[in-house]
């Protein structure tokens, strides 16, 4: 018990130093890019803040889910959290609609693949289906075994 609970320690430390060096990559980008300068402390402050954000938007996400009865976090309670930032809520509605229409070019897709291998393949057994009924008459050989006597 007390592992885990040290492993879950360790994995937030670990995800919170590799929060704090993105924080600090975006901000040192955007000061070169105005030309200002930023504090190391803003740089923690800004990580703490994003930090416990990521916390609340955690914590709401599996509240939504388990409200309705899953497990699993679903698009459903992504949109569900966006519901307040409409331009938020415009962005990743648009990313949903065009994964969904991505998503089903590639089932249809799938579906003309295996309906012209099918066809392919009932074509090509029509076409050899008598030759192979006569090879498997004259060799005596019915599902691949010898007929009796032989």
């Amino acid at each position: 018990m007390a592992d885990a609970q040290e492993d879950d320690r360790a994995l937030e430390e670990r995800l919170k130093s590799a929060l704090w060096y993105a924080t600090g990559k975006a901000v040192d980008e955007e000061t070169m890019r105005l030309g200002i300068n930023a504090t190391p402390q803003f740089i923690g402050s800004l990580s703490e803040l994003v930090w416990a954000q990521i916390e609340n938007v955690a914590h709401d996400l599996e509240t939504f889910a388990n409200h309705a009865g899953r497990r699993t976090i679903g698009v459903e309670d992504v949109m569900l959290l966006t519901r307040r930032n409409e331009g938020l809520e415009t962005l990743l509605g648009q990313h949903r609609d065009a994964i969904a229409v991505r998503f089903a070019d590639e089932k249809a897709g799938k579906k003309r693949k295996r309906d012209s291998a099918a066809t392919t393949a009932t074509s090509a057994g029509k076409a050899g289906g008598k030759a192979a009924e006569k090879a498997a008459a004259g060799t005596g050989k019915a599902k691949g075994r010898p007929k009796k006597g032989t």
